[in-house]
């Protein structure tokens, strides 16, 4: 399956380490690039294969009639459309595309299925149209553009999508006629610094939700008329900016559900009347925990949504006419995602992950009352390699202090911790998330499992400032001049690691992706001392040249996190902070990852900092894909990447 070439490439790498050949090998049929990775040993590639062929499945849509489910699992190289027809039923393949599927949304009414597909990772998502009754395909966009977003008509006449093909960077908003797609119409173009995307269509089809998208924190719902095509601000203030997520109308052509902070607290579900200056009218005030989800039956009267507590799902019903809801308490503890009500209005499928079990799709039974529920049935069970569940590991949530305060008492950083068996110490792998807008949540991580079982290691992941999740302040302390002091949570996270006994503050390792690749290289710059190694994946390593050469359409919104690099004192305080500029303090071993196609964060950011490691002789490890973007979605490709991590960790922080 993995189709590795084990020979040793002796041809010179274009990275090379202080004038000396890096060896290199190719795996994949050639896909894989390892620069200066040993070979992976056969006993460790037969010792882990279990931990590697666990699955998922996540929810998709519900058949036209309702008696059946299409959801997404993998079961080859790449995920897939599958069907089941009944609760445990056999999973059906019905897709076959050698690319990973993008979002997949059922056409309404009808039995075709809209999809948005890339070509290497390279997020030039372009459409199809898929018959799930004859396996057709057809694309409905011209293959150059990057296009996303889709939201099908109330009749399934019409598409509406957001698109950059007005010229390349502005993502705006279109609408189509899948039978024409050639005259595709430009709905509303994106203002510079913004994009524009469809939420959802009236029940009459007169009007379009539209999303509009500045900022992490100033985000802006319109209603667009499509008979005369005007346009009228319905939700968010320029002069007060809130973060307000549109979601759909009602059934009765009256208002909007959407989902808001304008309160200045947890987001909160709201509806809002379509009548001119209407107030919204708050629907969750007494929860106190962001809304994350929300979902409407096909005959409006019933809603279901999701809570993030502390980062534990919970799922509510809602009494539409009524306003009332009621916790749903027989789900597991653990993260609900993909809410969708069945054509009968009587059953809600929804996609469930627990730190012990991979994501499976379940069915909620309601009962008479909207608000109410009975049985909770599983309607997947994804393999997990033939292990067994009660060994894994639970994570405990815990809070440690940082370095500065929050009024008069020292702020404190939530993490999930999960200890392996026995008294320790134990080596320590802290794992910290992308972003910088998202958060750790305990859903389930086979990679988690495999470091605990095969390394012994503590996995410790903090939501470091800039996290979401939790408040409008937490959220703003990593911006501009302040992004180091995220880094500095990390270093009070290495503090509280020497307090606990069972923890070997000795050995201790650090993993992230994307901004938490940055992390890791920050925290080897500033803690190289109380580090073991790294293990940056796609990771920025100077934010000048990130901000610089990520994708056009992506620009704007990025210096609106990080910083504007054309401001000469910004871009003076980015260079001075940024990894690449600090190299001499990196006093530790890193693996770096990186796929060659990636338009977030491009390849020359681990390229560069690699080669700076080697021009300084320090011990790094280098793998590129050339079929891969920002992460690695092939499972070949995951497979060899996850065996080199655990051999690079056994080697660099067991010792």
């Amino acid at each position: 399956m993995r189709r590795i070439c084990l020979i040793l490439m002796l041809s010179l790498s274009p990275l090379s380490a202080g004038g000396n050949d890096v060896p290199q090998w190719h795996a994949n049929d050639g896909q894989l690039i390892l620069h200066g990775v040993p070979e992976i040993p056969a006993a460790l590639v037969e010792r882990i294969r279990h931990y590697q062929n666990a699955r998922s499945a996540r929810f998709l849509d519900w058949s036209p009639d309702g008696k059946a489910m299409y959801i997404r699992t993998q079961f080859g190289d790449v995920s897939q459309v599958h069907r089941v027809d009944a609760a445990g039923g056999t999973r059906r393949q019905l897709t076959w595309f050698p690319e990973p599927l993008g979002q997949v949304t059922r056409r309404t009414l009808g039995r075709e299925l809209a999809i948005t597909m890339d070509e290497g990772g390279g997020e030039q998502d372009q459409i199809l149209l898929f018959d799930t009754a004859t396996g057709a395909a057809r694309g409905l966009t011209d293959g150059q553009w990057r296009n996303r977003l889709l939201r099908w008509s109330r009749d399934g006449r019409l598409l509406a999508f957001q698109s950059t093909r007005r010229n390349g960077r502005s993502n705006d908003l279109w609408l189509m006629d899948p039978n024409h797609p050639d005259r595709a119409e430009l709905l509303l173009e994106a203002p510079a610094g913004s994009w524009y995307g469809p939420a959802g269509f009236s029940e009459n089809g007169r009007y379009l939700l539209v999303q509009q998208f500045l900022g992490v924190d100033d985000s802006r719902i319109h209603v667009l008329n499509l008979q005369d095509r005007t346009v009228r601000l319905v939700a968010g203030n320029p002069e007060s900016p809130s973060a307000n997520r549109a979601v759909t109308f009602d059934r009765r052509n009256e208002g909007f559900f959407f989902i808001t902070n304008a309160r200045g607290r947890a987001a909160e579900l709201a509806w809002q009347s379509l009548e001119p200056d209407s107030p919204p009218q708050f629907l969750t005030p007494g929860i106190g925990w962001d809304v994350t989800d929300f979902a409407l039956s096909d005959d409006g009267r019933r809603g279901a949504f999701v809570t993030n507590e502390d980062g534990i799902s919970r799922l509510y019903l809602l009494d539409t006419r009524r306003g009332s809801y009621g916790k749903v308490n027989h789900i597991p503890l653990g993260v609900i995602s993909g809410l969708g009500f069945n054509p009968d209005n009587r059953h809600l499928a929804l996609t469930l992950s627990t730190s012990r079990t991979p994501s499976d799709v379940y069915v909620l039974e309601l009962g008479r009352r909207p608000e109410s529920a009975r049985s909770l049935t599983r309607w997947t069970f994804s393999e997990v390699g033939g292990l067994d569940v009660r060994a894994f590991v639970e994570p405990q949530l815990t809070h440690y202090p940082t370095f500065d305060l929050r009024g008069e008492q020292r702020r404190m950083v939530p993490a999930f911790v999960y200890r392996p068996p026995g008294r320790g110490p134990h080596p320590v792998i802290i794992h910290v998330h992308g972003g910088p807008e998202a958060q750790y949540r305990p859903s389930f991580s086979m990679r988690t499992q495999l470091w605990i079982a095969e390394l012994g290691a503590a996995v410790i992941a903090p939501n470091v400032r800039g996290s979401t999740g939790y408040d409008l302040e937490y959220l703003a302390l990593d911006n501009d001049y302040r992004r180091e002091d995220a880094v500095r949570d990390i270093g009070a996270l290495l503090d509280w690691i020497a307090e606990q006994p069972d923890l070997d503050e000795n050995r201790v390792a650090i993993h992230g992706a994307s901004y938490g690749g940055y992390l890791v290289l920050a925290s080897a710059v500033h803690y190289s001392d109380r580090l073991r190694a790294g293990v940056d994946m796609v990771g920025i390593s100077n934010f000048v040249s990130f901000l610089e050469n990520t994708e056009d359409y992506r620009r704007p919104f990025r210096r609106y996190e990080y910083g504007d690099e054309r401001d000469p004192e910004m871009r003076a305080f980015l260079e001075r902070i940024s990894p690449l500029n600090n190299v001499e303090r990196i006093n530790i071993p890193l693996l770096v990852v990186q796929g060659r196609n990636d338009p977030r964060v491009p390849a020359s950011e681990s390229e560069q900092i690699v080669q700076a490691l080697r021009d300084r002789d320090q011990p790094v490890w280098y793998i590129e894909a050339l079929n891969e973007g920002h992460g690695y979605d092939r499972k070949e490709n995951r497979i060899i990447y996850e065996q080199a991590t655990l051999l690079f960790l056994r080697q660099f922080l067991l010792n």
